[in-house]
């Protein structure tokens, strides 16, 4: 089992996603996710780097993998110029990086005006993305012409030696039934074993399944739960609101129905190595291979230094 860093774009500037790779990495943390946002969840996370320069940066500040989590492929940026993105992280990584995809929301997707599609069309949308982000992995003179897109003449020179793999995320019935048929492993941020055996039997089969999870280091439990809440009140906005709400004004409305404890429930707060121990045995048990934990707040050199000593070291 690989246990690896989340690198919250959200939340911390990119000079601080940078010493946050570097501690993971001398921690002993084996792999990184980075988040792929326009916008912050809330005002109060305030940060939010493009992310295609945050893996250039991190390719030559590290030598761990990098797996976006997730990238949104289909409305804000065209799919040929994420497969172009996606071509240079590989190279510039020395082909550790891989492609996590999934159907994103209009936080991040709305800004131009664009209609924000029911899900049944943006999977509609990634499955064709995918279909172009594949055909032109293949370095051919590439051209397209679906139901969504259009490619003309394209040809991407700059190729890793072998094309990026692209893990899929998928929460319901239909988007895992999806990451199955067309992804390279599977994404989610729910330690739920049904998931990962849905995924399975669509046709995931034994390719790799990551998992994540947001932590709140602090000296005490209330600390950290008094962090959680003050920077990511939306962990606890229900159901399909997180995908369709577009800003973060509306986010910060919503959260005002989610108290500190349930916000709390979802997150490792505090610094007892067995809490995040039973939060990795969750995963570990629904079935991932991978699984990944964020720190929220400024202690985040306390959540290394606690890994390095305490949880990486029990974990085979």
């Amino acid at each position: 089992m690989r246990i690896g860093y989340f690198l919250s774009s959200e939340e911390y500037s990119p000079a601080e996603l940078i010493e946050q790779a570097q501690g993971a990495q001398r921690a002993g943390f084996q792999s990184l996710w980075i988040s792929d946002h326009y916008h912050p969840w809330v005002d109060a996370q305030g940060q939010s780097a493009f992310v295609w320069s945050m893996i250039g940066a991190l390719s030559q500040a590290t030598d761990l993998p990098i797996t976006t989590a997730v990238t949104c492929p289909t409305v804000r940026i065209h799919p040929a110029v994420i497969a172009q993105a996606a071509a240079t992280s590989a190279v510039l990584t020395g082909g550790r990086f891989r492609l996590g995809v999934g159907t994103g929301e209009a936080l991040n997707e709305h800004i131009f005006g664009d209609a924000w599609p029911e899900l049944d069309v943006r999977l509609e949308m990634l499955e064709e993305a995918v279909e172009i982000m594949r055909g032109l992995w293949t370095g051919d003179n590439y051209s397209h012409r679906g139901k969504h897109y259009t490619v003309e003449n394209a040809r991407i020179y700059t190729l890793p030696e072998r094309p990026v793999e692209i893990l899929v995320s998928g929460f319901g019935p239909k988007a895992i039934e999806v990451a199955g048929r067309i992804g390279d492993g599977y994404v989610s941020v729910m330690p739920d074993g049904d998931m990962v055996d849905r995924f399975r039997a669509a046709g995931g089969g034994d390719k790799v399944a990551q998992g994540g999870f947001k932590a709140a280091f602090a000296d005490t439990a209330e600390e950290g739960a008094r962090i959680a809440y003050e920077k990511w009140p939306n962990a606890g906005v229900p159901g399909e609101l997180s995908q369709v709400l577009p800003t973060p004004k509306h986010f910060e409305q919503a959260s005002q129905l989610v108290g500190p404890e349930t916000v709390a429930e979802t997150f490792v707060c505090g610094n007892d190595p067995e809490k995040h121990l039973e939060m990795i045995r969750k995963y570990a048990d629904a079935g991932f291979d991978e699984i990944y934990v964020a720190n929220s707040g400024p202690h985040y050199q306390g959540l290394f230094d606690l890994y390095a000593r305490e949880i990486l070291p029990k974990i085979g």
